[in-house]
């Protein structure tokens, strides 16, 4: 399957429901802070998630397909600056639009205004790098069993309720 909206949907849902995952694995069992649900919606997943997967594929993905030896050095630089980046512009977007970003990184060393942090920024890149080089090729070859057919049903039906998930965090949380 090629990156059509509908691949690119699934792996922007894929990459959300993990990075919720993440989180919530961060805060339970790490942290010890108790479980909450660590996404905007409603839902499990983190949206900042999945458009950072899509960022990351858009941007690193033809330098991961090279494998040369710095290849991977590479990809995390690039991916610490793009998760760092899409993190503190997510940060002020939140804020225009709740009043407030969901974390706090003040407690942090080599921190700006609580939005951005050195070891998470790190942690992103590494992440990346399992992303693009470990659970990315498992997703496509996933959607590629699954045939275009039965994904574009699959994205039509997420999507819907993703829609509605949104719409209802909208008018509970917003308005």
């Amino acid at each position: 399957m090629k990156r059509k909206g509908t691949f690119l949907f699934l792996c922007f849902l894929a990459y959300a429901v993990i990075g919720w995952c993440y989180e919530v694995v961060l805060e339970v069992f790490i942290y010890q802070w108790g479980f909450s649900n660590r996404g905007f919606l409603f839902g499990p997943y983190c949206p900042v998630y999945g458009f950072g997967a899509l960022l990351l594929l858009f941007c690193l993905g033809k330098i991961k397909g090279q494998w040369k030896w710095y290849s991977p050095l590479l990809v995390f630089l690039g991916a610490v600056f793009l998760t760092t980046a899409l993190e503190l512009a997510t940060s002020y977007a939140m804020e225009a639009a709740i009043g407030h970003w969901q974390w706090d990184y003040t407690k942090y060393a080599f921190q700006f205004e609580g939005r951005i942090a050195l070891n998470p920024s790190i942690r992103f890149g590494l992440g990346s790098l399992f992303f693009l080089y470990v659970v990315q090729p498992v997703l496509e070859k996933i959607f590629a069993c699954l045939g275009e057919n039965r994904c574009t049903k699959l994205a039509a039906v997420l999507f819907g309720v993703v829609f509605i998930d949104f719409i209802a965090t909208m008018v509970y949380r917003v308005l």
